[in-house]
């Protein structure tokens, strides 16, 4: 694997709190883009972006069309569309159909930043209560990229990392409050 350009991360079930957790343990000088997709519920991340905008050192935003994603920065992806990076490095929102009964589906999310980073991409999969992330995962890793699983013991929620592990594998399998230190080490020259 190269140097790391992006983080992808994908939640669900309990995706709040470890997101707060993790986030919260990022280096302020990361140069990455940390992009999020987390299955809220709600109609908009507004305030997801806020509660993890207090918890984290880097500044927190909703990712919008054509927006070009922004390096040292985290973008979550918004309510009700599937989130892409397109070979341009810019954002594509989609409508297609739920993936995994999700839209933000985190498969979708996976599968466009590995075409675009290949073996400079880190997937992070985190707690949750479906597949979704399981597939997008097994395809970073079939690109050369880093697939980080939370351990499934370790998880309010261990449905997601489980399947992912089962699907995907890993490289690295921790606990959720070892996750933001791998990052750091890995991201960081």
């Amino acid at each position: 694997m190269t140097a790391p350009q992006a983080v992808v991360v994908g939640c669900s079930a309990g995706g709040l709190d470890a997101l707060k957790i993790l986030l919260g343990g990022l280096d302020p000088a990361l140069p990455q883009a940390v992009l999020v997709c987390c299955h809220s519920g709600s109609d908009s991340v507004e305030l997801l972006c806020e509660l993890l905008g207090r918890a984290c050192p880097l500044p927190v935003f909703e990712a919008l069309e054509r927006q070009p994603v922004r390096g040292g920065a985290v973008q979550l992806a918004p309510s009700g569309y599937h989130l892409l990076v397109e070979a341009d490095r810019h954002f594509a929102l989609s409508v297609d159909p739920r993936v995994c009964h999700a839209r933000p589906s985190i498969d979708v999310l996976f599968t466009s930043a590995a075409e675009v980073w290949r073996d400079a991409l880190v997937g992070v999969v985190l707690t949750g209560a479906n597949a979704d992330g399981a597939d997008g995962l097994r395809q970073l890793r079939r690109l050369g990229g880093c697939a980080v699983v939370q351990s499934p013991s370790d998880a309010e929620a261990p449905a997601m990392p489980q399947a992912a592990l089962d699907r995907a594998g890993a490289d690295h399998c921790v606990t959720l409050e070892a996750i933001a230190p791998l990052l750091n080490r890995l991201c960081l020259p």
